[in-house]
């Protein structure tokens, strides 16, 4: 079942808000053989302006924004859907685990920690600190309820690069301990597929994956807002993931941060929909 999110958490309407729109006229839904559940209108956010209490962009909207998307994944899996939620940005992930169980596996997969908050984020987009505010780091007013949505030691937190300035290295220096990390030079020295399979095979309880684009390699998909060297390329990402997205236990997956204003012609998102189906399918 795909969904779109299309929530871009800069309030600019960046490009991120049109690639759910972009993915679907490239053929995803088809090629994945999926059902259809539409766009959820409430994920979309028009307020650039920093909120001077808690410094996230366009704060309130974003709660009504997470609330929308956790009342949509959470009807759908009741339902015993599998949802494929198509952003927009990482700013939709609280509102998804919003709605999962407790005692919820999270699969981060992205090029960044996200675990920046109001004050130490340069941009105040609430796509800096999505996991710190699911982890009960960051602050509530970008989700609405306070508090872990997911438990920091059932965080798998894949890919990411080390800290290379001071914005990087006070990021780093927040993660909490408790979450796993596997960064991108470990991976793939350790092999996406191994690190990938064992993941899949630890553990019997349910699993969300969250994959966020900018975690490819900018020599393979340069149309992302924050593009970050060093990553594993669309090879390494598929090899990891294959087994994440197909494991029994996984009850829905997030995919963000295409930005199509970085695509003109359209064939960065064409390569998107062939390796989605690829990981999805076979």
């Amino acid at each position: 079942m795909i969904v779109d999110a299309p929530l871009d958490s800069s309030g600019a309407g960046r490009g991120e808000e049109r690639a759910p729109a972009a993915l679907r006229r490239a053929g995803l839904r088809e090629a994945l053989g999926a059902d259809d559940d539409g766009r959820i209108d409430e994920a979309r956010l028009r307020d650039p302006n920093r909120d001077p209490a808690s410094g996230v962009i366009g704060a309130a909207g974003l709660v009504r924004a997470g609330g929308a998307i956790a009342a949509r994944i959470g009807a759908l899996i009741a339902d015993g859907h599998r949802p494929l939620v198509l952003g927009g940005d990482c700013a939709i992930l609280p509102g998804i685990c919003r709605a999962l169980p407790p005692a919820t596996d999270l699969w981060f997969v992205d090029a960044h920690p996200d675990f920046l908050d109001g004050t130490t984020s340069p941009t105040g987009e609430a796509a800096d600190m999505d996991l710190s505010v699911v982890t009960g780091n960051g602050p509530a007013a970008a989700v609405g309820p306070g508090g872990a949505l997911i438990e920091p030691n059932r965080v798998h937190l894949l890919g990411h690069r080390p800290a290379t300035d001071e914005s990087s290295r006070v990021e780093e220096a927040r993660i909490d301990p408790a979450i796993h990390q596997v960064n991108a030079a470990e991976l793939l020295r350790r092999g996406a597929a191994t690190v990938g399979a064992g993941l899949a095979a630890d553990g019997d309880g349910p699993a969300w994956l969250h994959l966020d684009l900018d975690v490819v390699d900018p020599r393979d998909l340069p149309a992302v807002t924050y593009p970050e060297p060093d990553g594993p390329r669309w090879a390494d990402l598929i090899a990891l993931v294959t087994p994440l997205a197909r494991a029994d236990r996984l009850l829905g997956m997030s995919v963000t941060d295409l930005n199509t204003d970085e695509d003109p012609d359209g064939r960065h998102t064409r390569r998107v929909v062939e390796v989605l189906t690829e990981m999805l399918v076979g």
